[in-house]
Order: C-alpha cells, then sequence, then structure tokens
C-alpha cells in the first residue's frame, strides 16, 4: 500500500476562509458522548478542542450524575445527562442519547472519551453504534468496547474515523500491530472507516492509501493527549463534511488535518514548556499558531 507524507500543502485547502455572512450552524454540531466519575476530564478536553477547531455548536452527553461537574468546566458547551449507575452509562442510555442526537441534528458523534470499561458503558457504545448512523469519530473506551464486543464487528455505513493507539489497536486486532502500515489496513478493512494508528508516525489510512504525519513527539505522551485529537477530527470532520458533504475522503482529510495540527501544537508547547512539562489541556493553546503555519 503506498504511503504518502502529510505536508502543509496537502492540508492548506482543508482550511478555507470562513464566510463573513456565516453562523454557528454552518459550523457543525458535534456531540460528544464521554466522561464518567473520575474520568470527566477526558469529555472536556474532547469537547474544548471540537470548539477549538472551529465547529459551530458542541454538546457533552455524559452520565446525568456528571453533568454538573462538565458543565461547569465547559460553559461553551451544552450538556446532556444520560441514564446511568456509579457514575458510568448503562445500555439505557443509548436510546436516549440518540434520540437527542437526532433531535438536535447532530452531524458527527464523538463516542468513547473518559467512558469507562463498566459493563453498563460498553453496551451504551455498542448500541449507540448500532442505533446512531451518523458520522463519527470513535476513541479510547469506545474501542474498547468494540473489542470487548461481539466479533466480527459489523462496519458502520456512515463514514466514521477509528483512532486507536497501539494498545487498543492490538485488542481491535486480537494480535501484536507490529507491522504498522500493515495493522492500520487491517483496521481500515475491520471497521470499514479511516483507521487512525497513533504512536511515533501516526498513520492515517483509508484503505487505498496511508497518510503518515511527521508533527509531534514525547509532548504529547501524556493522559488527556488523545482525547485532544479526537476533539479535533470531530470538529473537522463536522466542517469539511458542511462543506463538501460527509464522505471517506472528508473522513480521511479531517483525520489527517487533526493529527498534523494536534502534532505541531506540541511541537510548538515543548518549545515553551519543554517536552516532559506539556500538558494535554495546554495543546490548544498553541492551535492558533499551528494552523498559521499550515496557511502559510
Amino acid at each position: 500500500m503506498k504511503i504518502l507524507r502529510i505536508t502543509p500543502a496537502f492540508l492548506r485547502p482543508l482550511l478555507p476562509a470562513r464566510r463573513k455572512d456565516s453562523h454557528k450552524g454552518d459550523y457543525g454540531r458535534v456531540l460528544v458522548a464521554g466522561g464518567s466519575r473520575g474520568m470527566a476530564g477526558a469529555a472536556i478536553l474532547a469537547a474544548r478542542a471540537a470548539l477549538k477547531s472551529g465547529a459551530g455548536l458542541v454538546t457533552v452527553a455524559c452520565p446525568e450524575s456528571e453533568r454538573q461537574t462538565i458543565a461547569r468546566a465547559l460553559p461553551e458547551a451544552m450538556t446532556f445527562g444520560g441514564a446511568c449507575s456509579g457514575g458510568a452509562f448503562t445500555a439505557a442510555a443509548a436510546a436516549q442519547v440518540a434520540a437527542f442526537a437526532r433531535q438536535k441534528k447532530i452531524d458527527v458523534l464523538l463516542v468513547g472519551p473518559g467512558l469507562g470499561a463498566s459493563p453498563g458503558a460498553r453496551a451504551f457504545v455498542l448500541r449507540l453504534l448500532d442505533i446512531l448512523n451518523i458520522p463519527a469519530v470513535v476513541d479510547a473506551d469506545a474501542l474498547n468496547a468494540i473489542a470487548a464486543g461481539p466479533r466480527p464487528f459489523r462496519p458502520r455505513t456512515a463514514p466514521s474515523i477509528f483512532t486507536p493507539h497501539p494498545g487498543e489497536a492490538e485488542r481491535l486486532l486480537g494480535k501484536k500491530a507490529a507491522d504498522r502500515p500493515a495493522a492500520a489496513a487491517a483496521l481500515a478493512a475491520g471497521t470499514g472507516g479511516i483507521a487512525v494508528l497513533k504512536g511515533a508516525g501516526t498513520l492515517v489510512c483509508d484503505g487505498k492509501t496511508i497518510l503518515k504525519n511527521g508533527t509531534g513527539g514525547p509532548a504529547l505522551a501524556k493522559g488527556g493527549s488523545g482525547d485532544v485529537l479526537g476533539g479535533l477530527a470531530a470538529g473537522f470532520f463536522a466542517q469539511a463534511g458542511l462543506a463538501k458533504s460527509f464522505t471517506r475522503e472528508t473522513a480521511r482529510s479531517s483525520a489527517a488535518l487533526a493529527v498534523f495540527l494536534h502534532g505541531l501544537c506540541g511541537d510548538l508547547a515543548k518549545k515553551k514548556f519543554t517536552e516532559r512539562c506539556v500538558l494535554a489541556g495546554e495543546l490548544l493553546d498553541f492551535l492558533p499558531a499551528a494552523i498559521r503555519r499550515v496557511k502559510r
């Protein structure tokens, strides 16, 4: 499979100027389904990243017990509370979240950040992905739910982005992912979506070609970094989909844009904080500078 490098020239057309007469509805409605007791921060980071990417409206669907915590931390986002037990979603929340998504005409679903590994949360993921067939970014604990669930996973028909780190990729594949290009291709085939195999030299695979990223490094090796990436991917996908329609191509280009800018934020942040001291929540402070670099 052909491997191409992600470059600013490739990404530049994906950052068009925003029209002067536009409004928030023009830039996408993103629903982040995530959070649980002790891991609300993951949903907060992901939602903030989706907003910072330029998405017009972002809502966090979380366990009702964690709703107040998330709402206080993120005044720019809306919240929706679903059925829960012990601070985590139950399977019953899937129908509630799906109905909310349809009512609010959500464009892109991001599911996974901070959901936890309880049986209820895992059942919630599988049920939600089954009954809510809209464009999606599937990340973190949602990937582990898929890996633990019935096999084989039924590929989604709506264009989707799957973002496993190496450990999650191995659980999805049921084997070691020593050959990263081969693993990315297998993930794309198994999920029916765009596979983003994270790690040094993150790979974005649509099943036909692989895009390799050259930005980022040890500054990103910290909890929460992946949640920021998931939010960026969802936000960029919502904007690209509304502008050009939701397809595998807009999913692939949005994933590539998110991966490159996420890594570049880490590169810029380490110059100020060193590779050791960068926090995931600080990455978004460098997104404007990263976008300007790509535009130049």
